[in-house]
């Protein structure tokens, strides 16, 4: 029996795991990664003429130290089914989540042992698609960045990618890019201070929920069907009084919970035009960052609370890490944190359906441990830790 032993400082215990080869015992490690992998981590924010053809670059190289950092602790962790946060949409897969995955991801990483995805989803995205409005209400019209349907400097910015060891049924994928935010009953509306529509009624009619996407996956795992419930909702700031980012955050994260629901998804449509939400006892994995947490920040708590308490999701184990634990010695919410500006916000939540949970953590080792330079500084890998979670298929 083939064995793949991985040190994991992730919970208190920083104990040796193994995982086994999933044909003998069905054990299978999901995971999100907000990776930062976009243009403008790679040159200076605001650089006019900034685009995907930055990340194409250093895919391109093999030898950006970043990169090769992400790929060593996705190498460590190894999970089998993983989204990727703020990696660049590149419409062209052989200059973009292919060349990850042959010039990273196939080579080893300091000592780690190569990994391979055969399989991976991407679509385009909202973020960095001009409207043709005001959408922040500062007087200026422009076609990027606040006035985009989802904050970016170009189109694609901060997009996401699914890879996957276990078959994609591509042709099954629903995305819901396009959904109206207005169609969403009893939306949360965003006001000015006289209490006038902060949108006007033409802008509000185009305005989509989703500030990148919301995409369901089906992953085959042998005979099971397992959907991936993917999305990055929009950081709930960079506004004012009027919460216009806040609000959508809380809806972005909402749709989920009335996806899963068996009552309240009647509302919802795909890009494709397809009504109505997850089938009833399906498997399912919510996987993103969601920029929210339940007890800190500044999000509106209900959306990912309503999604923590929702029966059919299983979040009673908390990822943890001692690295968390020890950026924010005072703060005893800190070793639950998942990212480097100290909030919890990534997310791997599984149906309680279908699963047993066997273990779960944030990669984020603690000082003097094996790998802790890989998370030392922002710039060695990301802002946000990766999140993983060990489950048994029923």
């Amino acid at each position: 029996m083939n064995k793949i032993f991985f040190v994991l400082s992730l919970l208190s215990s920083g104990a040796i795991f193994s995982q086994i080869d999933s044909q003998k015992n069905p054990e299978i490690t999901f995971a999100t990664y907000n990776v930062s992998m976009e243009s403008e981590n790679y040159s200076p924010r605001g650089t006019k003429g900034n685009s995907e053809q930055i990340l194409i670059n250093e895919l391109n190289s093999g030898k950006n130290p970043q990169i090769k950092n992400i790929a060593q602790i996705i190498q460590t962790v190894r999970p089998d089914v993983i989204l990727l946060n703020e990696f660049d949409y590149i419409e062209n897969p052989k200059l973009g989540v292919k060349a990850f995955i042959k010039n990273y991801l196939k080579v080893g990483q300091g000592g780690a042992e190569a990994i391979d995805y055969p399989y991976y989803y991407y679509s385009t995205v909202n973020t960095g698609q001009p409207s043709p409005f005001d959408l922040n209400d500062d007087g200026k019209l422009e076609d990027f960045g606040s006035d985009a349907w989802g904050f970016g400097m170009y189109p694609g910015q901060y997009a996401m990618v699914l890879l996957s060891k276990y078959p994609i049924d591509v042709k099954a994928v629903r995305t819901f890019q396009n959904f109206k935010w207005k169609d969403m009953p009893g939306v949360l509306l965003t006001k000015k201070a006289d209490g006038s529509d902060w949108y006007s009624k033409v802008a509000w009619a185009q305005f989509p929920l989703s500030s990148k996407s919301h995409w369901d996956v089906p992953v085959q795992i042998g005979k099971k069907t397992v959907h991936i419930l993917a999305s990055h909702p929009t950081p709930p700031s960079f506004d004012g009084p009027e919460d216009r980012n806040g609000k959508r955050n809380h809806d972005e994260i909402r749709f989920w919970k009335d996806y899963i629901s068996d009552d309240a998804a009647s509302y919802i449509y795909d890009d494709k035009g397809v009504k109505g939400g997850l089938p009833a006892n399906s498997q399912f994995v919510i996987v993103g960052d969601q920029n929210a947490s339940p007890v800190e920040g500044n999000a509106i708590a209900e959306g990912i609370k309503s999604l923590l308490e929702n029966p059919k999701v299983n979040s009673e184990l908390i990822p943890a890490s001692k690295g968390g634990a020890e950026h924010s010695p005072q703060n005893p919410l800190a070793v639950n944190h998942t990212a480097f500006w100290r909030m919890r916000a990534d997310y791997v939540l599984p149906s309680k359906l279908g699963f047993k949970v066997i273990n779960n953590g944030v990669f984020w080792p603690a000082k003097g441990e094996p790998m802790s330079e890989l998370v030392e500084k922002r710039e060695s890998s990301s802002d946000h830790r990766l999140v993983w979670v060990k489950v048994l298929l029923d």
